[in-house]
């Protein structure tokens, strides 16, 4: 079971609103169950940048299962996935985050342009819309 392109337009039209909201704009991306994009939105005015850093945060949210804002814990000097962010396309702060049905994840969503804490915040808000 995976996202649909519906899901995802659902999902990025939440994510934009609230990013519309906040004042920022941001890149929202969207994946499937194996980390493949489904749909990209970048609002006018956006980082060129953040369109590849939204990608790799929802695919880093479904390969590592895991909000990539925890990943950035156990990521650390010393910890188990020490080094992990030297992986091609792994982010390790927040923006990224699964999105489960029934306890499965089936798909990611990724948003960057602001603060950590305000990608995550729209990409909960994406989520929200499901």
């Amino acid at each position: 079971m995976s996202l649909t392109l519906e899901e995802a337009k659902k999902m990025i039209a939440a994510s934009e609103k609230k990013a519309k909201e906040m004042g920022v704009t941001m890149v929202i991306a969207v994946c499937d169950n194996g980390g493949h994009l489904i749909a990209l939105h970048k609002q006018d005015g956006a980082l060129l940048v953040s369109i590849e850093v939204a990608i790799n945060k929802a695919y880093t949210a479904v390969v590592a299962q895991m909000p990539t804002h925890e990943l950035k814990a156990i990521a650390q000097p010393g910890t188990m996935a020490f080094g992990i962010h030297a992986c091609r396309n792994i982010i390790i702060f927040g923006g990224g985050l699964p999105v489960k049905r029934d306890d499965k994840i089936i798909g990611g969503i990724g948003v960057s342009g602001a603060t950590a804490e305000q990608d995550a915040e729209c990409a909960q808000a994406g989520i929200d819309a499901l």
